[in-house]
């Protein structure tokens, strides 16, 4: 008899407290399940692809499969808590109901999105929603769809996880009288709690989203990778964010300002201009250097205090430096994307957090890549950050490097690998590089907590010394890289490229909207450069969106993909910068400067006399037009 009842203990303690794990797992298999659906139903596409890429989709898409599994799993959790202390809760009745109507859900909403990629080319996200209100252009939309497939796919999904229900996770025991509701409570308690894990993709520092599945150089793996139901809620919590604001103006009047600035951004002709050209040859190597938070008032040569960027004002005085450069806005992921694809910020979000939406933007690297160039994007930091990582795989870098590919020694910062093993392992690479290539690098050490590798060059432990330290620190290593890649046989046929990724209000506390936050560097060097280039000042008022015709207008590349960037380098440049603060913008002349805030709708500084109103207008539809181009993307 003992035995008997020893074997009912363990039969129904077992039973009971894998409940939660199992019903885990359960739906970690659905959306297995449902990713194969989809690769099925797109077979063409699925054909195209390896073998080992098709597993990819797979690996890298459990992280989302289990991100989604985790908040589908709260109110069971909560649930099982809740019926160990109180015996009497239907607790079965209520698990399996709140399992079929989420099983309803889900399968409705994969099978609309298999629908959905074949006709628009991306994942379920909220804009179907934009068709709630005309219900006869949903339907039309919708006529040419195969209804009866449709309709089998969704029932076969509700068949098949039912089935996998029983499989996998089957009736929930009751609680031997024994065992202790308190004790039944604590385990269950701490299975919810374990469910922070997977909810916010593992232990790493920055949450997951949609980079960390983007893993090929093919569209339509990552596609493949992504969880549907996982990105819909992802973009209806960023939705509020991406809705363009009032109008300023008719858009009539605001494109036609534009105009005067960025015709192509408008669909204007606009006149033609020549460059200036100061390559020595058609088709160096291009080093984008990208340095984190170097703003123009710690760099001497743009005006800045001296003695903290040395290796910089070296290069500006042996290459061409531009002394009135504004970063469009005050985040790297909103950098990243103004440099490399000359698009300019949005004031309450960023494009970068959309995939669907930066997939449609220019990029350097895939203009590099028409013209023979082989491409390469460093950072020691996770892409993971900012959604970063998706922006990156879109652009079609050949080989990218991010925290994960150095050591645990090399791994000693905060955000990852300090600069200087960044560039030791650029250096390391170029020397085997196939040129011409095209390398895209990031720097992170004088990201905040500004802490680094080495004796802080400036005394004092404010934050100002710190971070005044931190920048050296870039600078010196950025120094010691040039200095060994000066002796490489690359080194006479590459024009670097080396501009910040936005300001700081450091040092001076400088105000949120302040153009002083917003003037950065940027610098051309290298030995690519014809000797008359050396020491040349451009003096043009421009932004950070210029950078990238500036730079294929000197390879003569192709830069009418990049409507909103114009060349600095021009022999009329038009001198304007427009930048975005949160939920504000500052516009830039040679009059001055003028802010203004969004949410009083009137300009709240302006710096330099008689700034006119005709440049707040601008500005007011610089705004309009960029925010109306980014929704419709």
């Amino acid at each position: 008899m003992s035995r008997i009842l020893a074997a009912a203990y363990l039969y129904g303690v077992k039973n009971r407290f894998a409940f939660q794990p199992r019903y885990f797992l359960f739906w970690l298999l659905f959306f297995g399940v449902c990713r194969t659906v989809f690769l099925a139903y797109h077979y063409p596409f699925t054909a195209n692809i390896s073998g080992s890429t098709i597993w990819g989709t797979f690996a890298y898409g459990l992280r989302l499969d289990a991100s989604a599994t985790a908040y589908v799993c709260i109110l069971p959790f909560l649930l099982f808590i809740i019926g160990s202390v109180f015996p009497r809760l239907p607790l079965s009745r209520l698990t399996s109901g709140y399992t079929v109507f989420i099983a309803v859900v889900l399968a409705g909403l994969i099978t609309a999105d298999l629908e959905l990629y074949r006709t628009w080319g991306f994942r379920l996200d909220d804009t179907p929603l934009q068709y709630l209100n005309t219900p006869k252009e949903m339907a039309a939309s919708a006529g040419n769809a195969p209804l009866i497939l449709l309709a089998a796919v969704f029932v076969g999904l509700l068949a098949g996880s039912w089935g996998l229900y029983e499989v996998v996770v089957g009736p929930i025991r009751a609680l031997p009288s024994w065992f202790g509701r308190r004790r039944a409570a604590l385990a269950s308690v701490l299975y919810a709690a374990l469910l922070v894990v997977p909810l916010r993709g593992g232990t790493q520092q920055i949450p997951i989203n949609q980079s960390d599945v983007y893993f090929s150089r093919i569209p339509f793996a990552n596609h493949a990778a992504v969880n549907a139901p996982w990105n819909l809620m992802s973009a209806l919590i960023l939705r509020k964010s991406e809705q363009p604001a009032k109008p300023f103006m008719a858009d009539s009047m605001a494109r036609q300002l534009v105009a005067g600035i960025y015709p192509l951004a408008v669909g204007a002709p606009g006149a033609p201009d020549s460059s200036v050209s100061y390559l020595a040859e058609p088709r160096p190597n291009v080093l984008f250097i990208i340095l984190e938070s170097f703003t123009s008032k710690l760099v001497g040569s743009v005006g800045g205090e001296r003695g903290v960027t040395p290796t910089l004002d070296s290069l500006a005085r042996t290459g061409i430096v531009f002394t009135n450069i504004y970063a469009a806005g005050d985040r790297s992921q909103k950098g990243l994307v103004s440099l490399l694809s000359g698009y300019p910020n949005q004031p309450t979000t960023s494009i970068i957090k959309y995939p669907r939406k930066t997939e449609q933007l220019p990029h350097l690297a895939r203009q590099f890549a028409a013209a023979g160039y082989k491409s390469s994007y460093y950072y020691g930091g996770e892409l993971a950050f900012a959604n970063m990582g998706s922006y990156v795989q879109t652009a079609g870098y050949e080989h990218i490097v991010e925290r994960s590919a150095f050591s645990l020694a090399e791994q000693n910062s905060k955000w990852g690998a300090h600069d200087g093993a960044l560039f030791d392992r650029i250096a390391a690479d170029l020397k085997q590089q196939t040129q011409p290539f095209f390398v895209t690098a990031f720097t992170l050490s004088s990201h905040e907590p500004f802490e680094v590798p080495m004796k802080p060059r400036f005394p004092g432990t404010s934050e100002t010394d710190l971070f005044r330290s931190s920048v050296y620190y870039t600078d010196y290593a950025l120094g010691r890289f040039l200095r060994e890649a000066q002796k490489q046989p690359w080194y006479a046929h590459t024009l670097l490229v080396l501009v910040a990724d936005h300001g700081h209000q450091l040092p001076g506390n400088s105000s949120n909207q302040s153009p002083d936050k917003f003037k950065i560097p940027l610098i051309l060097a290298g030995g690519a450069l014809r000797p008359e280039a050396r020491g040349q000042v451009v003096a043009t008022i421009g932004s950070q969106t210029d950078v990238a015709a500036t730079l294929l207008h000197q390879l003569q590349l192709p830069a009418r993909g990049f409507q909103w960037s114009r060349d600095l380098l021009a022999r009329n440049p038009v001198p304007f910068a427009f930048y975005c603060y949160n939920n504000g913008f500052g516009a830039v002349s040679p009059v001055g400067v003028v802010t203004f805030d969004n949410v009083s709708r009137r300009a709240d500084s302006a710096v330099g006399a008689n700034v006119p109103n005709a440049q707040i207008e601008l500005g007011k539809a610089m705004q309009q037009v960029s925010l109306d181009d980014f929704a419709r993307k």
